[in-house]
């Protein structure tokens, strides 16, 4: 991913050094292991951590790699110029590349999933906070775009703080998921290494042994962990989607902090563009670009192929570091946003009261009319407010079949904005556990 769109502490979990560093710690723990065992001399495998405070040489590698063709082979050709031949003489013993590759890739994904976590745990503090400072701050909530009844800005953000709670949850277990390491050896039978070095391996590396891998861990696990991330990814354009909408001129409910010295266009100097939650939506793309790439990684050929590998070697990296950016990108955005609250009042108010009609239905199917007549009576009147500029209450006090089964001040109680948001104080202990 390109820097613009990258934070260094996601970016350096992706780093040919830090890779290089998981090979090497992978190899010498099992060096520990294959020596308490006795199959190989403990003073190798002491020697091999000759190399612990080492600065492996990336270039040098890749010039070995040049000729091998073979990574993990070009890495262990530059491990043994560290530590030395003899030394090196017992490393990857019995292993195969996959043991090392594979292992290592999931140790760096648990490594992404923390930092993931705690974007995504910033998030969530962002929106509880504006939920709870707009619990009461009514607004019109719409269906299919349209003004249907009101609600309040702290339900919006209190249901993205669920949602949000949700992707924690899931992200969780897609963490267990890939938590896993193999030292089997060739297509997975231990034949030339025993099970007990994979447990030492997975413990000191803080995973938990593959019950049964083929030469790889099976893919169906990272096909969750990139298929997770993908959802995330929608949760949020879903809230960034709503901000876009909020920031039209022709609602401006709230609007992305605009910067002092910030320009929204080229040519025209008004504009004040919802550019973050905008390049979130291009983001959330990308993310779940990897999704159906890893879904098909699941299958492979017999106990072995790497058509999986290119896949991986993209997605992995692309994929965590541009969640990670976006979400401190959203909680940035929900930190900042600037909410208006007169406007959203007028919004509320532009259709004079039209917003209450269920409220009449209701009341008038109370009252002992039926409901198709009092359908009838109600969308009469609601009609005359959207095609005649006409006042909602007004029109029904004046509708003699209305009067007839409501008396004015009844009419005029359904008009109660106090109504609507009755229950918000159960929803928000719902959703935070709160009194």
């Amino acid at each position: 991913m390109i820097p613009r769109y990258s934070r260094p502490e996601m970016t350096a979990i992706w780093a040919p050094e830090t890779r290089f560093r998981i090979w090497f710690e992978i190899e010498a723990h099992a060096c520990d292991a294959q020596a308490a065992l006795g199959v190989i001399p403990k003073e190798n495998a002491q020697a091999v951590w000759r190399a612990k405070d080492a600065t492996f040489d990336v270039a040098r590698i890749d010039e070995i790699e040049a000729v091998t063709k073979h990574d993990v082979i070009a890495f262990l050709t530059h491990l043994a110029e560290i530590v030395g031949q003899d030394a090196a003489r017992f490393v990857h013993q019995g292993m195969t590349s996959s043991d090392v590759l594979d292992t290592a890739f999931n140790v760096q994904l648990v490594r992404a999933a923390d930092l993931l976590l705690s974007g995504i745990d910033r998030v969530l503090a962002a929106l509880k906070a504006r939920a709870f400072e707009h619990r009461d701050t009514l607004r019109i909530g719409r269906s299919h775009g349209i003004h249907a009844e009101p609600i309040t800005m702290g339900l919006t953000f209190a249901r993205f703080y669920a949602e949000m709670s949700r992707a924690r949850a899931r992200l969780l277990a897609a963490r267990d998921e890939v938590r896993t390491g193999a030292i089997s050896g060739a297509v997975g039978t231990f034949a030339n290494i025993d099970p007990a070095v994979e447990a030492h391996v997975c413990k000191m590396m803080g995973l938990e042994p593959e019950p049964i891998s083929t030469q790889i861990i099976p893919r169906d696990r990272h096909a969750m962990f990139f298929a997770t991330l993908g959802v995330i990814a929608s949760s949020m354009e879903n809230i960034a989607t709503e901000i876009r909408h909020m920031q039209r001129t022709e609602v401006l409910e709230a609007e992305e902090y605009f910067s002092p010295g910030q320009k929204g266009s080229s040519a025209m100097p008004h504009k004040r563009n919802p550019v973050l939650s905008e390049n979130l939506t291009g983001l959330a793309r990308l993310v779940r670009m990897a999704v159906v790439p890893a879904l098909e990684d699941v299958t492979l050929w017999h106990e072995r192929d790497i058509s999986h590998s290119s896949v991986e070697r993209v997605i992995g990296p692309d994929t965590t570091v541009t969640l990670d950016f976006a979400l401190h990108r959203l909680a940035g955005l929900v930190e900042r946003l600037v909410v208006y609250p007169e406007n959203m009042r007028r919004n509320l108010e532009k259709f004079r009261g039209l917003v209450n009609s269920q409220r009449v239905l209701l009341a008038l199917t109370q009252a002992g009319v039926s409901r198709e007549d009092a359908y009838r009576l109600v969308q009469r009147n609601a009609m005359k407010v959207w095609e005649e500029g006409k006042d909602f209450e007004t029109e029904l006090l004046a509708d003699p079949e209305v009067t007839a089964a409501l008396p004015p001040d009844r009419i005029k109680a359904q008009f109660d904005m106090a109504y609507h948001t009755k229950h918000v104080a159960t929803i928000f202990a719902r959703v935070f556990g709160e009194g």
